[in-house]
């Protein structure tokens, strides 16, 4: 991998949501929290927001649809809460930052928006100072989709792309139980760290049957040269999310587990490898 993206994957890595949401799934499942009659925009996001502005300036587009969120205050739903684009000498800059509006779990919202809005405070940082250094030409973009919004999940994806003489991208998820109103993570999925060991062998399986079929794919997990980029096992909070059709789906930055050419890659993993080991059956079946 280039030296200049392996430092840019190791400084900006996920920012992680606070671990004390984990454990607001399984309260939240004994005791789902009466709805609120009215929608309120948390304190804690108009804070981090007023902070963000100060920064980039904030786009009408983006007042204008924040304006009408009390309207869907019953649906649950991912919106553009402010996107810029800017140039700079050799260095570009496009981010969407997403916003997720309609939760009653106000806790919950108001943490995976300040986390949206830091991850592209970070960006903006991170694009002012390569601008300021005149190194070369270098862009940051960063977007986002829900890939998954049934009755029950909504899995939305951002992507960042950073490029600088080769690219890099990254993939983060969020997945909510829409009906509960919580943050789904990977561990409270699983009654026990059994997990990373059985999905990790699932997908180093995978990757050698793909290997076989095409001679064209490529993964870390041969490499006898290079055995510090070999692929052992999945992080235990890898990222993830679950399709329409409840598929657990395993993510990997470009250059994690696969060279650069393979760009992002991901792994559907068998429900009947991992149903043992499930918790229940609401979101993977």
């Amino acid at each position: 991998m280039d030296k200049k993206l392996e430092t840019l994957r190791e400084a900006y890595k996920d920012i992680p949501i606070p671990k004390e949401l984990d454990a607001v799934v399984t309260k939240a499942l004994q005791k789902k929290k009466k709805r609120k009659p009215l929608y309120i925009w948390p304190a804690g996001v108009t804070a981090a927001a007023l902070l963000f502005i100060a920064t980039v300036n904030f786009s009408p587009d983006a007042a204008n649809a924040m304006s009408k969120v009390p309207f869907v205050k019953k649906i649950i739903e991912v919106i553009t809460f402010h996107e810029f684009k800017e140039e700079k000498d050799n260095s570009s800059i496009n981010v969407k930052t997403p916003a997720v509006t309609g939760l009653d779990n106000k806790s919950l919202e108001s943490n995976l928006n300040k986390k949206y809005i830091e991850e592209s405070k970070k960006l903006y940082e991170e694009f002012t100072h390569s601008s300021a250094s005149k190194k070369g030409h270098f862009s940051i973009d960063s977007d986002y989709e829900k890939v998954t919004d049934t009755p029950v999940i909504l899995s939305i994806r951002r992507t960042t792309q950073r490029t600088q003489a080769s690219g890099y991208i990254q993939d983060q998820y969020v997945s909510i139980d829409k009906e509960n109103h919580v943050l789904i993570t990977l561990k409270s999925l699983f009654k026990n760290n059994q997990y990373v060991n059985v999905i990790s062998e699932n997908i180093k399986e995978q990757m050698k049957q793909q290997m076989k079929d095409d001679p064209n794919k490529a993964y870390f997990i041969t490499d006898e040269d290079m055995p510090e980029e070999t692929f052992t096992k999945i992080d235990p909070n890898q990222q993830f999310y679950i399709t329409d059709d409840y598929k657990l789906v395993i993510s990997f930055d470009e250059y994690e587990v696969a060279p650069g050419y393979m760009g992002a890659v991901e792994f559907k993993i068998p429900t009947e490898v991992i149903s043992d080991m499930l918790v229940g059956d609401r979101y993977i079946h």
